[in-house]
């Protein structure tokens, strides 16, 4: 796989596979944070930061997802990469529906960026990354260290009163978080990456494993941590909307859909339509290509399932070799869920008024 080193960027440097077959994701290297603390380096402050995205990946989703929920987008400025990647890396195509230009410094390639705040790195090139426009810098390109900063270090430029990382929930959200991971939001890749039997067996095995577990869990609880909306189902999100699209067929995680899930497919309908304001009159939106405006942007707001779909049956060939883009299946996301009949409803600012 392609990375910088030392600054340069290498096409042959990185293999993502062990000697046992096994998907082998690297870790990412800017761990910096933003801290509500007068003494830190990086501060929350309105118009500082910018976010790059890949409506694609479900890592920069989760980014997204936090963004919208917490009424951050205009303290927060956002640039989208196209979804299709080739050997160069991430790359800015604004002529492309959904896409943009980078607007900070007109770069062409993410990888730029990244030069830019560490002349030698030696890195993959990923997304999300948060850059802080006051010193031209990354501050972290880790989507979970990103989605909690987002949530706990921005209460007073957000403009909704939304805490997905509560008091007394943070233990079980950590630790639900962390259950998710590997089998789950991990899972799809050891299984669609795999090169041997073995590796995708125990992948797949582990995967639905956990799907039926959390089934189970959600047939007597609105979300995975109760009765609160928490950063654990924005975790659990990401995936679940890739999955009937792309990761049952694409990465060979077919032994069942999340959409023949008793409760995991209503629960998926039920955050989606999370954040939904009552609908206004206009064209679409001109970077998500999403149906006509809201007034307060949701979770449906930051599905894209165009680039979803594009990304990964272009862009991976080892895995589908002809880059064609699977139709189907033709999903209703917006169906009744019943899901409200459980113990608890999502923050009053998220609440539903269409």
């Amino acid at each position: 796989m392609n990375m910088l080193v030392d600054g340069e960027w290498r096409t042959d440097a990185y293999e993502s596979t062990t000697e046992d077959g096994e998907f082998d994701r690297q870790d990412t290297t800017f761990r910096d944070s933003i801290e509500d603390d007068p003494d830190a380096r990086f501060q929350p402050e309105a118009g500082r930061y910018h976010l790059y995205v890949s409506y694609a990946c479900p890592w920069a989703h989760r980014t997204l997802l936090v963004r919208a929920l917490k009424g951050l987008d205009d303290a927060i400025s956002v640039d989208v990469v196209d979804p299709f990647r080739a050997e160069d890396g991430w790359q800015f195509t604004p002529e492309k529906a959904g896409c943009t230009e980078d607007s900070l410094y007109g770069a062409e390639y993410l990888r730029e960026l990244y030069v830019k705040a560490d002349p030698d790195a030696t890195c993959r090139v990923t997304v999300p990354v948060l850059w802080d426009k006051q010193e031209e810098t990354i501050v972290n390109n880790e989507s979970e260290e990103i989605l909690r900063m987002l949530d706990t270090e921005f209460d007073d430029v957000a403009a909704h009163d939304v805490d997905l990382y509560p008091e007394g929930y943070r233990d079980e959200v950590d630790r639900i978080i962390g259950d998710i991971y590997d089998p789950i939001n991990n899972g799809v890749y050891r299984a669609g990456f795999a090169k041997s039997q073995n590796a995708y067996d125990e992948a797949v095995t582990e995967l639905f494993d956990a799907l039926d577990h959390w089934d189970d869990v959600l047939a007597d609880q609105r979300y995975l941590a109760g009765d609160r909306l928490t950063e654990a189902d924005i975790c659990m999100f990401t995936t679940l909307v890739r999955f009937d699209q792309v990761y049952h067929t694409h990465f060979m995680c077919n032994h069942q859909y999340i959409r023949e899930y008793d409760n995991l497919w209503p629960y998926l309908r039920d955050l989606y339509q999370t954040g939904v304001a009552e609908r206004s009159e206009g064209a679409p939106d001109e970077r998500t290509g999403s149906d006509p405006t809201r007034e307060s942007p949701g979770v449906a707001e930051t599905v894209n399932m165009d680039h979803i779909k594009e990304h990964y049956y272009t862009t991976h060939p080892d895995v589908t070799p002809s880059r064609i883009v699977a139709m189907g299946p033709d999903l209703d996301f917006e169906a009744a869920h019943d899901r409200d009949d459980l113990p608890g409803e999502p923050p009053e600012d998220l609440l539903a008024t269409a």
